[in-house]
């Protein structure tokens, strides 16, 4: 798989995260309760590898193809800044959850707030990078650019997605194979 195609794949699957967060949250807004420790699945992967690998090299592949195509330089730092926002959103959204989890009461106004604006956040973000940025990006960048990309963050393996999902991501694995 090449770097664009690999790029998109983790476009979507961080999607099908999004959609099961979506349906916890319209459970939760049903006045019911939510899975509670999927929910925070959800958001530790995208917390952990997301927000430490997938953002990073995005960041980096944004700054090549500014100097390539200027024309994109606002809408690359725009879409830099929400990587910072997505993270803080996340980082806010796992802390009510893991609150939760410990048997505090949190107003479900704010539960709500919290996963509306991650939920809206992330998925316009990817929206647009899918629109406006991967096909400029297959176009500009070279092969040298690309090697950076992946160098800006050592290999990781993909702690849910790759060939052997780690011990505490089995249970969400197994509830997207439920999904498709």
């Amino acid at each position: 798989m090449d770097a664009v195609e690999a790029w998109h794949a983790e476009h979507e699957y961080f999607r099908r995260l999004l959609g099961l967060l979506h349906k916890q949250l319209d459970v939760f807004h049903g006045g019911e309760r939510p899975n509670y420790e999927l929910m925070l699945d959800i958001i530790s992967y995208l917390r952990e590898y997301s927000d430490r690998v997938h953002h990073p090299r995005e960041d980096v592949a944004f700054a090549r193809l500014a100097r390539k195509a200027p024309e994109l330089q606002l809408p690359l730092e725009r879409l830099k800044q929400e990587h910072r926002v997505i993270a803080n959103a996340g980082e806010a959204l796992k802390e009510l959850l893991t609150e939760i989890l410990g048997d505090a009461m949190i107003p479900r106004a704010e539960v709500e707030m919290a996963a509306a604006t991650y939920l809206v956040y992330y998925s316009n973000h990817i929206g647009k990078e899918e629109e406006d940025v991967i096909a400029h990006a297959a176009r500009a960048l070279r092969p040298e650019d690309w090697a950076a990309v992946q160098a800006a963050v050592p290999s990781v393996r993909d702690p849910l997605f790759g060939d052997q999902p780690e011990e505490r991501f089995r249970s969400l694995r197994r509830q997207i194979a439920l999904e498709t």
